[in-house]
């Protein structure tokens, strides 16, 4: 079983926190839909749940189509997912520090 990021551990195991994690691991890259929730491991009817929330905000954006599907990142210029980021970085960081310590 893999090791959950800083970012679960802190903020919770609920989908719409692993989804984020997810695509804050991953921003370089995008993805169809139901990847997002195969590697997020929330089940795609969970996904399609949340999604529309992402999408209404403006936190994910379209990059192309891919045949009938359309493949998603992170909106990496949204002011909350920079500071999102910055917060995963932070975090990342402290458990670092915190692990050199003990």
């Amino acid at each position: 079983m893999e090791a959950e990021s800083i970012f679960i551990e802190v903020f919770g195991k609920n989908p719409m926190i692993r989804i984020l994690d997810f695509l804050i691991t991953f921003q370089a890259f995008d993805y169809p839909l139901t990847a997002i929730a195969e590697k997020a491991g929330v089940s795609y009817s969970t996904l399609q749940m949340l999604w529309p929330k992402l999408e209404k905000n403006n936190l994910v954006i379209v990059t192309r189509k891919v045949g009938k599907s359309s493949l998603f990142k992170l909106n990496t210029s949204h002011p909350a997912i920079k500071q999102l980021i910055r917060l995963d970085w932070n975090l990342i960081k402290g458990s670092e520090v915190e692990e050199v310590i003990v």
